[in-house]
């Protein structure tokens, strides 16, 4: 009698193929979310590669208390250069800052500072400047700096600034850098945001958890 050959030889190797293909793919399964844990979050504001520490800042605070961005350390903060006699950019911007504070979780809540430098220390005083920065926010922080200390200062951070439209001594405008820097509780520069970024205010929050994490 003939025997029909048997399959089990080939039963085994589709077996053994199957099962390779599957230690494969879990293989790359693996490598991929590996990747996604490791690969930076793709944050809004433009990122600084080198994290390099904050310019050192120091002034004095809407209460004339001295003030010393150093001394936030541990809290994260948020850095933006205007004046009070400014026609939108900054009165938006702080407004959009407070719009993704208050979008936070409680916990991260807390641990935000906005700080509002003024580039015109010659009409902003503090008198001035305690009421603009409150109507915004409690928890904004109004600092004055004198010449030349301001322009150092400002240099330090790459802000630019110069009086324009000048009509008279007590009558002008400032054309400066409108963007906000974020510093992390470690006193690092982590990213900044242009002007035009900040009404999208979820992306905002959602570079604020991520460097507050």
């Amino acid at each position: 009698m003939t025997h029909a050959p048997s399959s089990r030889p080939g039963r085994h190797w589709t077996q053994s193929l199957t099962l390779a293909l599957l230690a494969v793919a879990a293989l790359l399964a693996l490598a991929w979310l590996y990747a996604r844990t490791k690969s930076a979050y793709p944050h809004y504001g433009t990122v600084y590669d080198t994290t390099p520490a904050a310019p050192a800042l120091r002034g004095t605070d809407q209460q004339g208390r001295p003030f010393d961005l150093a001394g936030l350390r541990g809290q994260t903060v948020a850095v933006f250069f205007g004046f009070t006699h400014c026609p939108n950019i900054c009165p938006l911007t702080l407004s959009y800052l407070e719009k993704a504070r208050e979008q936070l979780p409680a916990a991260q809540r807390g641990n935000l500072r906005v700080v509002f430098v003024t580039l015109d220390p010659q009409r902003d005083t503090l008198k001035q400047i305690r009421p603009y920065v409150q109507y915004f926010g409690q928890d904004i922080t109004g600092v004055r700096i004198e010449e030349p200390q301001l322009g150092r200062t400002a240099k330090a951070f790459g802000v630019g600034y110069s009086k324009a439209d000048v009509k008279s001594a007590e009558d002008y405008q400032i054309n400066h850098t409108a963007a906000t820097y974020l510093i992390d509780r470690d006193g690092k520069l982590r990213l900044l945001w242009d002007y035009t970024q900040l009404p999208h205010v979820d992306r905002v929050v959602e570079d604020l958890k991520q460097v507050m994490s």
